[in-house]
């Protein structure tokens, strides 16, 4: 969310093009790129606990850098370590939610990653309301710090724990989790008999994930990333007020806010869903959602070409499209936001997790740097956006059809029995 209400000011006070302003915003998912593929190594080596200190400090060096840049390279540097960091986090929070928490309440807290992201997201935009684009760079080191912090007060996952052969250490962990009067006997066992036949198994190649047995969650996982940033909800988040300046809005800025605001409750809301509508459901009714109202978002920038439009055609078209891109958030939120990174950290066997996590985290960041780094060009060279957004609109109709061929659903089930079932 930071690139959104700093543009013009880091343009203009760094005199930067379009285009140079452009590569600053894909910059931090190059970073997440490359974080990514080590993610999956760090996390099964150091820990979910130690991996998340090995992203927490690139972050914060990344902040500071961007804070202080008086040039190009600078700027650069620190908004691709900031990325560094963001792409271990992405997999390794995911994983230890699901690795933590309780079968029947995995959906429900495997969401809370995804409204920190749009808590984030909305600070930034709030923040560039009353503060000039370094102090905001500063201001975004707090949650870092916060995170070194509160590491020292966490556990360590049971399941890693298990397979690092800590099992005394495994069943403290599991019964702090659980309460000290929940008797953690058949979770406890189901965690070692995973762990005992996965250690039989011998390690994975690159080339194994593409056998059958294995291909499908792969697919499935890898999908759904996918498809998930080609919905174009970066470019549309990072550049809000852009889009809205573009459509004809006097308070681009505000307008944005009151996007961010939206996408943070509909993802409280759609997070006590998760395990009641499951998660096949909600991602066929997010894409739908999000399918027509791109269209309409479209349809919007196609009325704006019209020559001199009338007053009330002029306001028609502003409400048609700060809707439809309401809309569009909300259906975003309560579906394809939070529900591919809970498959991700669901739908993987143990013993190719860090792999098939990595590769699942690397090409959803590798889909969100070409959206993002395209996006800017889209809306200004197709048509004023009208083109750029049916793009999306059919992007979203793909995902559908997707989900309804490929996505399994994973509520109410332990990861263990998930795993068993591809079996």
């Amino acid at each position: 969310g930071y690139t959104s209400p700093t543009q013009a000011d880091i343009i203009h006070d760094l005199h930067l093009s379009l285009s140079q302003y452009s590569f600053f915003g894909s910059l931090v998912n190059l970073g997440c790129m490359v974080g990514a593929v080590s993610s999956g190594r760090i996390a099964d080596s150091l820990g979910r606990k130690g991996a998340l200190v090995a992203a927490a400090i690139p972050n914060l060096v990344g902040w500071i850098m961007v804070a202080m840049a008086k040039d190009l390279q600078f700027l650069y540097i620190g908004r691709f370590l900031k990325g560094l960091g963001g792409g271990i986090v992405s997999f390794t929070v995911p994983t230890y939610i699901a690795e933590v928490s309780p079968k029947h309440m995995r959906g429900t807290l495997g969401a809370m990653h995804q409204l920190a992201v749009t808590v984030g997201i909305m600070m930034a935009y709030m923040g560039g309301l009353f503060f000039q684009w370094r102090m905001l760079a500063l201001i975004a080191t707090i949650p870092g710090a916060l995170l070194l912090i509160g590491l020292c007060f966490i556990i360590e996952t049971p399941r890693w724990l298990g397979n690092a052969d800590r099992n005394k250490d495994l069943a403290t962990a599991l019964q702090r989790l659980r309460g000290k009067d929940y008797n953690i006997s058949s979770e406890l066992s189901e965690i070692q008999v995973m762990v005992t036949v996965s250690r039989l198994q011998p390690s994975v190649l690159v080339t194994e994930l593409f056998q059958w047995r294995l291909f499908r969650p792969l697919l499935a996982g890898i999908g759904v990333m996918a498809l998930q940033q080609f919905s174009g909800i970066n470019g549309i988040m990072l550049y809000a007020g852009e889009i809205f300046s573009t459509v004809g809005f006097k308070s681009p800025n505000a307008a944005s806010l009151l996007l961010a605001m939206l996408q943070v409750a509909v993802t409280l809301t759609s997070a006590g869903l998760m395990e009641k509508a499951g998660r096949r459901l909600l991602l066929l009714l997010s894409s739908g959602g999000m399918a027509l109202s791109a269209f309409l978002v479209g349809f919007s920038f196609f009325l704006r070409n019209i020559k001199n439009p009338s007053p009330e055609m002029d306001t028609f078209i502003n409400v048609l499209a700060l809707c439809s891109l309401l809309f569009y958030v909300v259906s975003f939120s309560f579906g394809l936001g939070a529900i591919p990174w809970v498959i991700m950290s669901e739908i993987f066997p143990s013993r190719v997790k860090g792999l098939a996590g990595s590769l699942a985290t690397l090409v959803n960041w590798s889909c969100a740097w070409a959206v993002t780094l395209t996006f800017n060009f889209l809306l200004n060279w197709t048509s004023y956006g009208t083109r750029c957004f049916w793009l999306y609109a059919s992007i979203c109709l793909a995902t559908v059809i997707f989900v309804a061929l490929f996505v399994p659903e994973t509520r109410g089930r332990t990861l263990e029995q998930i795993e068993a079932s591809f079996k």
